[in-house]
C-alpha cells in the first residue's frame, strides 16, 4: 500500500516521510483516530515507505522487491497482530491463523472497522481480543534477524483488545525492543491500553478526512448527484467507511432510523409493554449491530439537542431524519441531552461487555421514560 492510495492527510504522510528522511523514525509509535479514516492503511503505507529499496520524494517506489510483497502483504519482515475469536477449530488462536482472511479484507476493503473484521471471520456475534497466546508469537518473530529489510516492523491493530499478560510482555518488547524494530499500533480507543505503554509510544493523531479529499474519493466511486454528494459528506464526520454506509447500506440505516422512532415513541407515550416487546426484538440481532444502533441513538440525540438550540447549519440529518426530529427534537435540551447520552453509552458499554442485551435495552428504554417526561 502506498500514500497515494489513502484518502486526503497529506500533512500526516509528509510528517512520516521527513522521519524517515531525517533518520528519526520511533521505535514504538500510536496511530489513533475516528473509525473509517485510513488509520491501518496510514500504518501499512508507512511501513512499506521504510522498506522501500528506492525511496521516492513523496511515496514508496511500488515497483522494488520490497514494494511488491508490501503491496500482497507477504513481505517476510512486515507483521501483524490483530483481535481473533476462539473457536472456529482454535482453541489457543493467534493472528498467524487468519492471516488469509486478514489479507482479504485489507485488500477488499482498507476502511473496515471490528465489526467488519468479525464478519469476515464469521462471528458477527462474538468479541475477540488478543489472547496471552499471542506473545509468544510476537517475542517468536521479533527475536528473528531480519530476512530482507533494515527493519522489522510490527503492526498491531486495535491494542486495546489485548489481553493484560500478552500487554505486559509487549510492555517489556518496547522498554527493550531487538535491534532494528519499529512498532506501529493502531488504536481507536487508546484510553483502554494500558498506562505504561501508552507512556513509552510516539502519539500520531489521524484526523477525520478533509472534506473536499473526501468529497472526491466518494464521487469517484459513486454515482451521486451534488446534493446527495453534500449529504453524505457532513454526515459521514470525515469517515469514508461511515460515508460508504450511508450509500450502500441503506437497509442498515432505514433499521437504525426506524428503530429509534419506535424506542423514543413508546418511551414518550411511558407504554411498558410496547419497550418490553421492542426490548424483545432487539435483542435477537448481533450485538455488533445493537452497537451500531446506539452509536446512531448517541448522534441522533446530538443532532436534536443540536436543532432544538435553532443551529439548523451545524445539524447533519437526512431529509427522513429531519422531518421527524423537527417534532421530536423540543424534547431533547439542557436538562435531559447529557443524561440520556451517558445512558446510551452506558448501554454500548453493557453490549461490548456481553452483558444480557434483552435486559440492557429494557433498562434503557425504562430509564428514558423518566428522562423524556420527568
Amino acid at each position: 500500500m502506498q500514500f497515494k492510495n489513502i484518502y486526503g492527510h497529506d500533512a500526516v504522510k509528509q510528517r512520516f516521510i521527513q522521519t524517515v528522511k531525517e533518520n528519526r523514525v520511533s521505535h514504538a509509535q500510536l496511530l489513533i483516530g475516528p473509525k473509517g479514516v485510513g488509520k491501518l492503511s496510514m500504518a501499512i503505507a508507512f511501513a512499506q515507505y521504510v522498506s522501500c529499496l528506492d525511496k521516492k520524494d513523496n511515496d514508496s517506489c511500488g515497483v522494488c522487491s520490497s514494494c511488491k510483497k508490501y503491496e500482497k502483504l507477504i513481505h517476510p519482515d512486515l507483521h501483524f497482530v490483530f483481535p481473533v475469536v476462539k473457536g472456529k477449530g482454535f482453541t489457543n488462536p493467534v493472528s498467524d491463523n487468519f492471516i488469509d482472511s486478514w489479507r482479504t479484507q485489507i485488500f477488499t476493503d482498507p476502511y473496515f472497522d471490528i465489526g467488519d473484521w468479525y464478519r469476515t471471520i464469521g462471528v458477527d456475534n462474538a468479541q475477540g481480543m488478543i489472547y496471552s497466546t499471542e506473545s509468544n508469537e510476537i517475542i517468536r518473530k521479533l527475536n528473528l534477524k531480519t530476512y530482507e529489510s533494515e527493519y522489522k516492523i510490527m503492526i498491531i491493530w486495535l491494542p486495546e483488545k489485548m489481553h493484560t499478560s500478552c500487554a505486559n510482555k509487549l510492555l517489556k518488547m518496547i522498554e527493550e525492543p531487538p535491534a532494528k524494530t519499529l512498532f506501529f499500533m493502531v488504536a481507536e480507543e487508546p484510553e483502554k491500553i494500558i498506562q505504561t505503554i501508552l507512556s513509552r509510544t510516539q502519539l500520531v493523531k489521524i484526523p477525520p478526512i478533509e472534506s473536499k479529499a473526501l468529497a472526491q474519493a466518494v464521487d469517484k466511486e459513486f454515482n451521486l448527484s451534488t446534493q446527495e454528494l453534500e449529504n453524505v459528506v457532513r454526515l459521514s464526520e470525515g469517515s469514508y467507511r461511515k460515508a460508504r454506509i450511508l450509500i450502500e447500506n441503506s437497509e442498515d440505516n432505514a433499521f437504525n432510523f426506524e428503530n429509534f422512532v419506535a424506542i423514543m415513541r413508546h418511551c414518550y407515550a411511558r407504554k411498558v409493554m410496547d419497550i418490553m416487546e421492542w426490548a424483545e426484538d432487539i435483542s435477537s440481532i448481533g450485538r455488533e449491530r445493537q452497537k451500531g444502533f446506539l452509536n446512531y441513538c448517541v448522534r441522533m440525540i446530538r443532532e436534536n439537542f443540536i436543532l432544538n438550540l435553532k443551529q439548523p447549519k451545524m445539524v447533519y440529518l437526512s431529509g427522513e431524519e429531519m422531518n421527524f426530529s423537527q417534532r421530536f427534537s423540543p424534547f431533547i435540551n439542557e436538562e435531559n441531552v447529557w443524561m440520556i447520552s451517558d445512558e446510551l453509552s452506558k448501554a454500548y458499554n453493557d453490549i461490548e461487555r456481553n452483558a444480557n442485551a434483552k435486559i440492557v435495552f429494557l433498562d434503557l428504554g425504562l430509564k428514558l421514560v423518566k428522562l423524556l417526561r420527568p
